[in-house]
């Protein structure tokens, strides 16, 4: 009985990754422009910004 009995794959692909096609952002978001008001506006200015600064940061 080795260390490694209980390590073997079973499958074909042991460790499977999702598509790239199937993931998302991980923002699940519903946003009405009818029902937002002034500081739900702001909200969303600073969270695109901060979108922003993160893209520019993870390029670098």
């Amino acid at each position: 009985m080795g260390r490694d009995e209980h390590n073997k794959s079973r499958g074909r692909n042991r460790l499977a990754q999702t598509p790239k096609n199937q993931k998302s952002d991980g923002r699940d978001i519903e946003f009405s422009e009818e029902l937002a008001d002034y500081d739900d506006k702001i909200a969303q200015e600073r969270s695109k910004a901060a979108d922003k600064r993160a893209k520019n940061n993870s390029q670098k």
